[in-house]
């Protein structure tokens, strides 16, 4: 019996299309959830900003969501919304908004009481207090908040290959059905270059949108 070899090259080379596609497939469901949900908790993180009592229940319902296992959502919505791309970025939606509400708040609450006092100082209303001011200031934690959605959707991306979506995560699902390694390890090897690609893009948005951080650290 002929052992075969753990990474078949072959296999790779003539499925560079399927790999291509898997890979639009996986940045058009990682994209619309990270961008929905950054919209969806800019606009609660403002809520909760103007009324503070709604601060604690927008988290909790947002924590319930994220506790929830992907596999057991998805098999709740499933009987509504079929096996679909709504489907799908409903649960990975979700799993955004916790992580950006809490960063978002953290990030503007952070700004210095004597930087937001000589800005009333100078006659700034409260919304130029917070769009002038506190928003750029809390770009760093923001985008690290954005950096941790990010790389988390995307490795939930793959889960909703079991929905007929999944991105790289199809690799992963048809390889363990039929026990291949190559497969399995080119969407799980895919899945990560991916991540690390989002997180150095933003990295890099975060430098070239905060110049004063960088100037601050530098000896």
């Amino acid at each position: 019996m002929t052992e075969q070899p753990f990474i078949r090259w072959s296999w790779i080379w003539s499925h560079l299309d399927e790999i291509w596609q898997r890979t639009v497939e996986h940045l058009t469901l990682t994209g619309i959830a990270v961008v929905v949900g950054f919209g969806l908790s800019l606009v609660l993180s403002i809520v909760a900003l103007r009324f503070r009592r709604s601060y604690a229940p927008i988290t909790w319902i947002s924590g319930v969501f994220y506790t929830i296992p992907s596999i057991a959502l998805f098999a709740f919505l499933v009987p509504f919304t079929g096996l679909s791309i709504l489907t799908a970025e409903i649960g990975l939606v979700s799993y955004t908004l916790l992580i950006l509400i809490r960063n978002i708040v953290a990030g503007i609450d952070g700004t210095p009481d004597s930087v937001r006092e000589a800005a009333l100082g100078m006659g700034y209303t409260d919304r130029r207090i917070l769009w002038e001011i506190q928003v750029p200031l809390a770009v760093p934690v923001i985008v690290a908040g954005l950096r941790v959605a990010s790389v988390t959707t995307v490795g939930l991306v793959t889960v909703t290959s079991l929905i007929g979506q999944g991105g790289y995560g199809a690799f992963i699902r048809r390889g363990l059905g039929r026990n291949f390694a190559t497969e399995i390890l080119v969407g799980t090897v895919m899945s990560i270059l991916l991540a690390t690609l989002f997180d150095y893009l933003l990295v890099r948005i975060e430098n070239r949108a905060t110049p004063w951080v960088r100037q601050k650290d530098t000896p």
